[in-house]
């Protein structure tokens, strides 16, 4: 039961997301939601609360914060990342989605693939970031570090 059932993003305070956003937002917390695997190890012979787990994401102060709850509102974990690391792959990601979406609406289906083959090396990218920040205090599949990277893109779209 290493998983996450249950996510919240804190977009408080954050502009509307423009439709496209949105929609990747749905996409990514549907499938988290379908299959994950995310795994809080044992530090300093203390027991881990045992998941499912709900996870809140959210920006604060310049950091990226997870707060892990068992589905009976135990604290299970908390940590907090620096953003700086992930701005980069962010602004390359936002970029490639805009031509893709662009390219969506007026490219043959040739040239719509190539944009698609560089956004999701970039995705790939931002995951394997967050695979690497994560490392010691959650261990996540490629399949989650993709859809939490997109997720973090969308807090960060406003942020």
């Amino acid at each position: 039961m290493s998983r996450i059932s249950h996510i919240n993003l804190d977009d408080a305070g954050l502009p509307p997301p423009t439709p496209e956003i949105e929609q990747e937002r749905k996409v990514a917390v549907f499938d988290l939601l379908e299959d994950n695997t995310f795994v809080i190890p044992s530090r300093d012979d203390r027991p881990v609360p045992q998941g499912p787990y709900h996870l809140g994401l959210s920006i604060r102060d310049k950091r990226l914060v997870f707060e892990v709850e068992t589905e009976q509102a135990e604290k299970a974990a908390e940590f907090h990342l620096s953003l700086g690391p992930f701005r980069q792959v962010v602004k390359d990601y936002f970029q490639i989605c805009e031509s893709y979406f662009d390219a969506v609406k007026k490219l043959p289906p040739s040239q719509i693939e190539t944009i698609d083959m560089a956004r999701r090396g970039i995705h790939n990218e931002g995951s394997r970031v967050l695979q690497e920040r994560l490392e010691g205090k959650a261990e996540i599949d490629i399949d989650t570090a993709r859809r939490l990277f997109t997720l973090i893109c969308v807090l960060h779209f406003g942020g």
